[in-house]
């Protein structure tokens, strides 16, 4: 585990935690964060995921409003200031930065060039707008709120992209749930799975509203999407 210097579109850099697997040269997962910056839940995924065999980043993507942001959900305070970044937050300089990322690993020496990002809350939307904005391999959104206001950009959508929908999330109405499924239910290249019962972050690790079982069956989906579309491996 380590971190790393990506240089932005406008030339400065930002640092990403970046974790390695064993066997290398290996695909590269990009992992977007939550509203709560590269913290320790962000960095555990990132060692899981080097765990299974791929080169696992999370790029600051608060950088221009605060380098180094890791806060968690369980105090009022750091509530607040999640918030307030998640306010400021520039989501199409996010896509800059996030693009520079897959630049910088579809190059690296250690990477078989194939590139994945996978979101969670302010990250599931932006693995939304990297699968309609970039050209990564595939992507994976979890509960990312938002979707529903920018459904005319999956038109570019043109690699694998899988959503996991919280039924009973607090920050996505069921008005926008449907019309995220009326716009994308039946395209080749897009699977939606819903968790009945569950509310946002259900796989936020030890988070308010963590469901074992919903993040067990999501989790599970998104390393079989994985292993199909960044090693060539039939789903299990």
């Amino acid at each position: 585990m380590s971190e790393l210097t990506i240089p932005s579109k406008d030339g400065k850099p930002f640092k990403a935690y970046v974790a390695m697997p064993e066997t290398l040269p290996a695909p590269t997962i990009i992992l977007i964060q939550e509203i709560f910056g590269v913290n320790a839940e962000m960095r555990k995924k990132c060692d899981d995921w080097a765990s299974k065999g791929y080169i696992a980043v999370a790029p600051d993507l608060f950088w221009r409003l605060e380098p180094g942001v890791q806060l968690t959900d369980k105090t009022k305070e750091e509530w607040e200031k999640a918030f307030g970044y998640y306010k400021r937050f520039d989501m199409n300089k996010g896509v800059e930065d996030l693009r520079a990322t897959v630049h910088t690993f579809r190059g690296h020496a250690e990477s078989t060039g194939k590139v994945g990002v996978v979101g969670y809350c302010l990250g599931g939307f932006m693995a939304y707008l990297m699968a309609c904005r970039s050209k990564v391999d595939c992507a994976v959104g979890y509960y990312g709120a938002g979707i529903d206001e920018k459904l005319s950009e999956a038109k570019n959508i043109k690699a694998p992209f899988m959503f996991h929908i919280a039924e009973n999330d607090e920050y996505m109405p069921k008005d926008a749930q449907k019309k995220i499924h009326a716009a994308l239910d039946g395209k080749s290249l897009i699977k939606l799975y819903d968790y009945p019962g569950v509310q946002h972050a259900f796989a936020r690790g030890n988070g308010n509203h963590y469901d074992k079982n919903a993040a067990t069956k999501a989790d599970n989906l998104t390393f079989n999407f994985f292993e199909q579309h960044l090693k060539n491996k039939k789903a299990a």
